[in-house]
């Protein structure tokens, strides 16, 4: 079981630590719905240190990125990030990540922690004809998330970059916490605004000092994984593993936008193909009109009682005080408000299928 470097920090914290993605990672620290809330109306960090990064550089650098994500990387500029996907040859996603460009030839792919071992032998296998300089530095970087709308106003006191300037998926390396380069992101997966923070594993202990010290007043508390988990999903955020994987399209999932066939990329013939048909079953977002909570694995039902796909993630929203959840159904039964049923345990429970963002700011 491999450590952040903040482990140590985290346990003295009191955190509630679980094997995750193959690291001690801290699950929760008071408790779920306290932390998600803190995340939703002020300021709150996470360690999710155990992500991967790879550095993609030189003049094959976007041919490389071009070939294996199903976004179009041309479009970045130096400070900009991008969602994407890696494609897999039979029609799945190998993993979601997010595509930096820091230089004129220098990309930052953020991984999943759980892919890190895969995503590389994938890229690798690509790149065999290609001739970019890979460099997996996974092992040498923390990266801290501070998330929630007080988070601007929480951390502009420890570093002299305008935080308020940084836009939506935009970055800024410069000063934070006393460090300099520092990669500063307008990015997160909670859907509350705020920064993902960069820095090198012997500095995050300084970081993470300096930005609890900075959001006392603003009512800054550690977050652990579980709270990570509801607030994606209130937004509807795919979870690789649960809602996207290697037998999952981009199409099917929902992410069409970030699949572009004005270029050539892994399987994206078959992909446009898909797209021209229209993929055989769909991944919707709903929610319960009676009582329960959907968990992982749950069969989705007609309202005959026919099972038409499977809950691949479920919880009880603790912003709504309702039972929410992703699955994929046949896609008759995609459209939003149609009725469906989600069998827990013995109980047929009625929902209905849902608009994503399932929690809106006000």
């Amino acid at each position: 079981m491999k450590n952040t470097a903040l482990t140590r920090t985290h346990e003295a914290l009191g955190a509630k630590m679980v094997p995750f993605a193959g690291y001690n990672m801290p699950v929760s620290y008071e408790g779920v719905n306290i932390e998600h809330e803190t995340v939703r109306k002020a300021v709150g960090v996470f360690d999710v240190s155990h992500m991967g990064e790879f550095l993609i550089e030189g003049p094959k650098a976007l041919e490389l990125i071009q070939k294996v994500t199903s976004n179009d990387a041309s479009k970045l500029t130096v400070g900009k990030a991008q969602y994407s996907c890696l494609t897999n040859e039979t029609g799945g996603i190998v993993d979601d990540l997010i595509i930096y460009r820091v230089k004129d030839e220098t990309y930052l792919l953020v991984v999943n922690a759980s892919n890190i071992d895969k995503d590389w032998e994938h890229i690798s296998k690509y790149n065999a004809a290609i001739g970019a300089d890979m460099r997996n530095i996974s092992e040498d970087y923390s990266l801290l998330a501070i998330q929630g709308p007080k988070a601007i106003e929480a951390m502009q006191s420890i570093t002299s970059v305008d935080l308020s300037a940084i836009k939506f998926y935009n970055f800024v390396i410069g000063d934070f916490a006393g460090i300099e380069h520092v990669i500063i992101s307008a990015t997160g997966y909670t859907g509350s605004g705020g920064f993902e923070i960069y820095c090198k594993n012997s500095e995050v202990q300084q970081v993470w000092d300096k930005v609890l010290e900075a959001g006392a007043d603003f009512g800054i508390k550690p977050i652990g994984l579980a709270a990570r988990d509801t607030l994606r999903l209130e937004m509807g955020y795919c979870l690789y593993g649960n809602d996207i994987d290697d037998t999952t399209s981009p199409l099917e999932a929902g992410l069409g936008w970030i699949t572009k066939f004005s270029k050539d990329f892994v399987n994206s013939e078959a992909l446009a193909k898909q797209k021209e048909e229209g993929p055989k079953r769909k991944l919707i977002a709903f929610q319960l009109e009676e009582r329960g909570i959907p968990r992982q694995g749950y069969p989705i039902l007609d309202t005959e009682g026919n099972e038409i796909g499977k809950v691949t993630s479920g919880t009880m929203s603790p912003s709504l005080s309702k039972g929410i959840g992703l699955g994929y159904v046949t896609t008759e039964f995609s459209k939003v408000d149609t009725p469906i049923h989600i069998q827990i345990r013995k109980n047929s429970v009625l929902a209905t299928v849902v608009k994503l963002p399932f929690y809106k700011n006000n």
